[in-house]
């Protein structure tokens, strides 16, 4: 298999099922040997059976991001196999509950947090000296239209994706000298679990599916990328202009 990622390595976690699955599954066809976690074995599996039957290669890290520990156990492994990391997709995450900010019990709001936001920057910290082996780097983030639009109800989920961008943001500061970009996307409404959990009334057939989001995210990691710290925007399929003060 050949491609514009051949010989690379890109980590995706949530990868068992929704964008994640269809993601890792593009980048794979593109030459990548993908590093795929989540929690579900099964979804990983059949992920691994895909990858497979196209000619690709996958290692699966069946890795609850609750366990704060095997995130930074995962990026050591990561450096004695490869000593480096080309890609990562910060795509899992939580819900958590749409309610009114006064009546959401303390441990949905701290695992929520936990999960979109203390492992978010668990993987950072794991995977930035990896990245920053990589000769073109390229770290892209899961965030959503929830963490600007500030809707009523939305307030926990909306605050986690806005703690992740302002992460992402400060880390594009960063790194804007070096060969690693970094990136978050919103890909607007898509047919997922997550939405459906949402939006139970909606009619799933009227949004797009988690392979056409897909892939108009999979060019934010190819090599040739120079965008670093902007916000893409699936529904206009373009980069949004962050203000980034001097």
């Amino acid at each position: 298999m050949t491609g514009r990622l051949q010989g690379r390595v890109a980590l995706v976690t949530g990868a068992s099922r929704g964008i994640g699955y269809f993601l890792a599954k593009a980048l794979a066809a593109e030459g990548a040997h993908i590093i795929a976690v989540a929690r579900t074995v099964g979804g990983l599996e059949e992920l691994d059976d895909e990858i497979q039957s196209a000619g690709g290669s996958a290692t699966l890290v069946p890795l609850d991001l609750m366990d704060m520990p095997g995130i930074d156990r995962l990026g050591g492994a990561i450096h004695e196999r490869w000593g480096k990391l080309d890609v990562l997709v910060l795509n899992a995450g939580a819900l958590g509950v749409l309610a009114p900010l006064g009546h959401i019990e303390a441990k949905t709001f701290d695992k929520t947090m936990r999960i979109n936001v203390d492992a978010t920057w668990r993987l950072i910290r794991t995977t930035d000296p990896l990245l920053r082996a990589s000769d073109a780097g390229r770290a892209i983030y899961l965030s959503s239209g929830a963490a600007h639009s500030t809707k009523a109800y939305w307030g926990l989920y909306a605050a986690t994706k806005a703690a992740g961008e302002a992460m992402i943001k400060s880390w594009a500061n960063e790194t804007r000298n070096l060969a690693l970009r970094v990136n978050s996307v919103n890909p607007g409404a898509t047919r997922t679990a997550m939405r459906a959990l949402a939006m139970p009334g909606e009619n799933p057939d009227t949004l797009p599916r988690p392979a056409d989001v897909a892939a108009k995210i999979l060019p934010l990691a190819f090599p040739d990328l120079t965008e670093t710290g902007r916000l893409f925007d699936v529904r206009q399929d373009r980069f949004l202009t962050y203000h980034m003060p001097d």
